[in-house]
């Protein structure tokens, strides 16, 4: 992790976490308008006259609706079709585009991405020049286009003004992702605080999970296949492209129905926060899933993400002996394609 967030006076909390002195930070984004430093984002370049090519047969996406408007959720996969990354494809030139994903992760697919970028004219580089700031509220893209001059875009869509880049993605409230060099982040930091109130990247972290929303981290990597985390039903993988690497699995197990865990959404009697991976067990002590995110809410409850069987297992579940509940996933699990939503402006 960066240490950018210094600049705008975060105090570092634990790793890729970050906070202010802001009193009840989950509250604040329920009731106002909140802006945060998203340090546990980054962006991995991928750039060159192959470029656009190479990723085709590398990722989940199709490349060519990348087209510097809509901003696809995509997936790396091993060669037996567990995820090595999920990402989200920014175009911001004719032969350049940005991967944003976990922090964690921007090392590790490098690394494999090389193995097969030797075959290509295409270069990688980590943009740690790069800022990621969030802004979550119903005022909040109003705020961002009077205070930072960018157009809002819709969900899943990308709009780019000078060296400012913004996505939309979905949640309880609208929230939005401003990518900016690290040199016009004070500025930056300044005009939107004046309005909204500077917050830890917890809440972002929180709205993503009550979105349905996982991003693998890299004590998760080529542990899931993509439908094990919802990824088809949130339009991350084409099925109507070509080859790529992973796809027979990833096929295979959608068409003939072999997905045996989904991620699903819970919430925690208890309010400790569990840690990553821990177990989720029926009401026969029986391991049944593992949780896949967690975070506290602004009524102190700890909600969590799970990837669970989906055979029906016996109830009440529970992570470190505390009892959780089902709640709803805001999107149905079904497939959706990226086709599709390419032209979905709502």
């Amino acid at each position: 992790m960066t240490d950018w967030s210094e600049r705008i006076g975060a105090t570092t909390d634990g790793e890729a976490r970050v906070t202010f002195d802001t009193p009840a930070p989950a509250r604040q984004a329920l009731d106002g308008t909140v802006v945060t430093p998203l340090v546990h984002l980054g962006i991995l370049e991928v750039a060159g006259s192959d470029a656009e090519r190479f990723l085709q047969g590398q990722t989940s996406a199709q490349m060519s609706l990348a087209d510097g408007d809509f901003a696809p959720l995509t997936c790396f996969c091993a060669t037996k079709g567990r995820m090595l990354a999920n990402a989200q494809v920014l175009r911001v030139a004719p032969e350049c585009y940005w991967l944003l994903m976990e922090q964690s992760l921007l090392e590790p697919l490098k690394a494999h991405l090389e193995k097969f970028a030797v075959f290509y004219k295409t270069e990688m580089r980590l943009r740690d020049d790069l800022a990621a700031i969030g802004l979550i509220g119903h005022d909040a893209p109003a705020l961002l286009e009077a205070r930072l001059d960018v157009e809002p875009p819709h969900i899943w869509h990308q709009h780019q003004h000078g060296d400012q880049l913004v996505v939309r993605h979905p949640g309880p409230r609208p929230r939005l992702i401003a990518l900016m060099p690290i040199a016009d982040l004070e500025d930056s930091w300044q005009a939107l605080t004046q309005q909204a109130t500077p917050v830890g990247n917890a809440v972002w972290c929180l709205q993503d999970i009550q979105a349905g929303l996982g991003w693998l981290s890299a004590s998760q990597q080529d542990s899931y296949l993509p439908q094990m985390i919802n990824w088809e039903a949130l339009g991350g993988i084409s099925f109507k492209k070509g080859c790529y690497t992973g796809q027979e699995v990833v096929a295979r197990a959608h068409f003939r129905g072999q997905v045996k865990k989904r991620l699903v959404r819970l919430t925690l009697e208890g309010n400790d926060v569990p840690t990553v991976g821990s177990e989720l067990l029926d009401a026969e002590g029986k391991r049944q899933g593992e949780v896949f995110a967690a975070e506290r809410d602004a009524y102190d409850q700890v909600e969590l993400l799970a990837v669970l069987t989906t055979k029906e297992v016996t109830e009440p579940l529970t992570v470190d002996g505390v009892r959780c509940q089902r709640q709803r996933l805001p999107y149905p699990l079904e497939r959706l394609d990226p086709e599709e939503l390419a032209t979905h402006k709502g």
